[in-house]
């Protein structure tokens, strides 16, 4: 990850802003009620995660409808809302083995 990316991700993490989708999320707060929201207003659920640095992780939240959310929570159990958006498309990752 470049130097220029992982300043945007923390200026990101620390910016308070509106959220972008709909809803009654704020931006930041506690991981557990973002986490409840994404799933009771939008169906979505993690579906992959990794880490930024030893402090924060980035989370990917999908919905079968499409909508994804990107989250970057702390260990201090705070999340921050980084990305919202349509038309996720997770396609399966085949190993790659002979003949197939």
């Amino acid at each position: 990850m470049t130097k220029h990316l992982m300043t945007a991700l923390v200026m990101a993490i620390a910016l308070p802003a509106a959220i972008v989708q709909a809803g009654a999320v704020t931006q930041c707060g506690p991981r557990a009620d973002i986490i409840k929201a994404l799933g009771d207003e939008f169906h979505e659920s993690e579906a992959g995660r990794g880490l930024i640095n030893p402090n924060t992780v980035l989370e990917i939240f999908v919905s079968i409808q499409g909508s994804w959310t990107v989250l970057a929570s702390d260990t201090h159990g705070q999340s921050c809302i980084l990305s919202v958006g349509q038309g996720w498309d997770s396609p399966s990752i085949k190993a790659a083995l002979p003949g197939a």
